[in-house]
């Protein structure tokens, strides 16, 4: 199980961790490791969707002995401490939350300005979040400060952990 903290210097990552504000453009992404067994993704969601927390993505990876789910909660400490406390082992990883743009090919339009920048997409899932009737995806990329540099050049609206505290709250 994790705490959320690197063991190599526990200090820092609290301080980088604590000293961040809702305003920081990436979010806080979960990654759950699950025994493959029937009823195990539903205690996981059991787990987490219950005193008012939603889980705003989720994504699934499945293998003969075990699973792999990464999901997005709208109130990142709070879904923390149920994980924690239910005693499910999990790592905590940043993750860029990125509105769709208004365009007709607009995976294309994300993706290309990653790789007009020759940046490697490790993965990307829809995201349950919605903004003016537009969608919403997770990105990870090998390096999330040079994504976010680009994504803005793009003009490519971001979403952050105040948009899915809003949101969480209205859907």
């Amino acid at each position: 199980m994790s705490s959320g903290f690197d063991s190599d210097d526990d200090d820092l990552h609290v301080q980088s961790m604590t000293s961040r504000g809702r305003d920081w453009p990436c979010l806080r992404q979960f990654v759950v490791f699950l025994e493959n067994r029937v009823g195990g993704l539903h205690d996981l969601l059991r787990t987490v969707e219950r005193d008012d927390l939603k889980i705003v993505a989720m994504s699934v990876l499945e293998s003969s002995d075990c699973a792999l789910v990464r999901m997005i909660a709208d109130h990142y400490e709070r879904a923390r401490e149920l994980l924690h406390l239910s005693g499910v082992s999990f790592i905590e990883t940043d993750i860029i939350g990125v509105l769709l743009p208004d365009t007709d090919q607009p995976h294309t339009k994300l993706l290309g300005s990653l790789m007009s920048a020759e940046l490697n997409v490790q993965y990307v899932y829809p995201m349950f979040y919605q903004r003016n009737g537009r969608g919403a995806v997770a990105v990870c990329a090998t390096d999330v400060d040079e994504t976010l540099r680009v994504l803005g050049e793009a003009s490519l609206d971001l979403v952050n952990e105040d948009d899915l505290m809003e949101f969480g709250d209205s859907y």
